[in-house]
C-alpha cells in the first residue's frame, strides 16, 4: 500500500511513503513520508554529498482521500554544508517552501476561489480564511509577475466602488487582449502613475500606448496626458449618455412638483424602448404626447444616444454632435444647457470615440463580474483582497497552477 501511495504522490527516491495511518474517528488519513538519504546536496550552494545535520517535523494538508482529510507528515532533512558553512532545509517535492498545503491542494483552492467566496472554500477545507488568502496572494502575485505587457497599446481606465461608495478602485484594462491589467486604490491622477510603473515592471511602456478610453473626469484626463503623452483620449459613450440621463432626471424632479404623474415614470425614461413594460409603455406614450419639459428632456437624451448608436463615420458624428449641442444650448432646460457646455468642452475626446471605436464596455463587463464576486462573498474586508480576486477572475493570468481535477495526469511533484 505504501508503494501505491508513493506512486500516487509522484515521489521518487530518496522520498517514499513509509506508513499510512487511517484515523477514522478523527476523520483523516495520515501519510508519513521519509527521506532515506544519508547524505544530500546542499540546497544553498549545490555542493554534492553533504552530511545531514538533523531532521525537522513538518505537516501539510493534501486533497481529501474520499471524505477524509489527507495529511502528509515528514521529518525534513537539514543539510550541514561543509563547503558554504550553512545549515539549510531541503525542499520537498509536494509543496512550495513555507506552505502548509501541498501544491496540488493549492491549485484546487485557486480553482474553487474563481467560483466561490473564500470563506466558503475555507469551510470546505476546515481551515481559516487567512490560510486561503495567503495561497491566493502568493499565486496571484507570482502569476502577475510573469505577465508580459509589452504589446499593450489601447487601454481603458474606469472606477468602481470598493465599499458602498466610501472607497474606490481604478481598473485599467487592455482593450485588445480583453483582460484586466492593473487595479489600484483611488480614482485620481496618481493612479496613472501607479499604472505606468506597473506596466514598466511587466515589460510595457506607457509612452507606447496609442489610445485611452476614459469617462469625463478631469483627474483621469490629467493623469492620462501626463503618463501616456502620446495616447489619443476618447470619452466613453456610456458615461456621456449617463450625464444626459442625470440631466433628464434633474428636469423630471423639478417638474414633478407640478405634475404628480411624473413621479413613477423615472425608470421608463431611462430604459431602452424595447425593454419597457406594459405600464411603462403607456406612461411613455403619455409623456411623448405632452408638452412637458420632461418630454423635451427625454427627446434630447434620446437624440444624444442616437448620435452614438447610429453614426459610423467621424464626419457624420461631427455634424450630428454639433447640431445636438446647438439644440441643447437653446432648449431652455438648465441641466441640458450645462451638459451642452460640458460636451462642447470635451468635444474632441467625444468625437475620438468614432475614430478609435473604443469604449469602456469591456471594463463595465469586468465591473459586473467583480460585483457578482462581491455579492457572493457579501463584500471584502480590505481593498487588497478585492484586488486579488479581481486579478484572479478578470486578468486572464496564464501562469496560475492548473486545477488538478481537470488535469488528471498532473502529479504532486513539480
Amino acid at each position: 500500500m505504501e508503494t501505491l501511495f508513493t506512486q500516487a504522490l509522484g515521489l521518487a527516491a530518496p522520498w517514499r511513503v513509509a506508513h499510512v495511518d487511517f484515523q477514522q474517528a478523527a476523520g483523516r488519513i495520515v501519510f508519513t513520508v521519509e527521506n532515506t538519504a544519508k547524505r544530500l546536496a546542499c540546497p544553498a550552494c549545490g555542493a554534492a554529498d553533504q552530511p545531514i545535520h538533523d531532521r525537522l517535523p513538518r505537516t501539510w494538508q493534501h486533497l481529501h482521500f474520499f471524505q477524509y482529510k489527507a495529511i502528509i507528515e515528514a521529518n525534513i532533512p537539514r543539510v550541514g554544508c561543509q563547503a558554504c558553512g550553512k545549515t539549510t532545509q531541503v525542499s520537498v517535492p509536494w509543496a512550495r517552501a513555507g506552505a502548509g498545503f501541498t501544491e496540488t491542494l493549492e491549485a484546487f483552492v485557486i480553482a474553487l476561489c474563481t467560483q466561490m467566496p473564500v470563506s466558503a472554500v475555507a469551510r470546505l477545507l476546515g481551515v481559516s480564511d487567512g490560510r486561503v488568502w495567503r495561497v491566493l496572494d502568493f499565486h496571484v502575485n507570482a502569476a502577475r509577475a510573469r505577465e508580459d505587457y509589452s504589446a499593450v497599446r489601447r487601454v481603458s481606465a474606469d472606477e468602481r466602488s470598493a465599499r458602498k461608495g466610501q472607497r474606490f478602485l481604478t481598473l485599467f484594462c487592455d482593450l485588445d487582449a480583453r483582460r484586466l491589467l492593473f487595479a489600484t486604490q483611488g480614482r485620481n491622477a496618481a493612479t496613472f502613475k501607479a499604472f505606468a510603473d506597473d506596466l514598466a515592471a511587466h515589460g510595457g511602456d506607457a509612452k507606447a500606448i496609442t489610445d485611452v478610453s476614459l469617462d469625463l473626469g478631469a483627474a483621469y484626463q490629467a493623469g492620462a496626458r501626463e503618463h501616456c503623452p502620446d495616447a489619443a483620449i476618447s470619452f466613453d459613450p456610456f458615461h456621456v449618455v449617463a450625464l444626459a440621463n442625470a440631466a433628464l432626471d434633474q428636469v423630471r424632479r423639478a417638474e414633478v412638483k407640478q405634475v404628480s404623474d411624473l413621479k413613477h415614470i423615472r425608470w421608463g425614461t431611462l430604459k431602452d424602448a424595447a425593454n419597457w413594460t406594459r405600464t411603462q409603455l403607456d406612461q411613455m406614450h403619455w409623456l411623448q404626447r405632452s408638452n412637458l419639459q420632461t418630454a423635451r428632456a427625454w427627446r434630447l437624451k434620446q437624440a444624444l444616444r442616437e448620435v452614438f448608436a447610429g453614426c459610423r463615420k467621424l464626419a457624420q458624428a461631427e455634424t450630428l454632435l454639433g447640431a445636438w449641442i446647438s439644440w441643447a444650448r437653446r432648449c431652455r432646460l438648465a441641466p441640458f444647457k450645462r451638459l451642452a457646455a460640458t460636451i462642447k468642452k470635451h468635444r474632441d475626446g467625444t468625437l475620438e470615440h468614432f475614430r478609435s471605436g473604443l469604449s469602456n464596455g469591456f471594463a463595465e463587463g469586468i465591473n459586473g463580474r467583480i460585483q457578482a464576486a462581491k455579492a457572493r462573498a457579501r463584500g471584502y474586508g480590505t481593498d487588497r483582497h478585492l484586488i486579488a480576486i479581481s486579478y484572479l477572475i478578470c486578468a486572464n493570468l496564464k501562469h496560475l497552477p492548473k486545477n488538478p481535477w481537470t488535469h488528471a495526469t498532473q502529479q504532486v511533484a513539480m
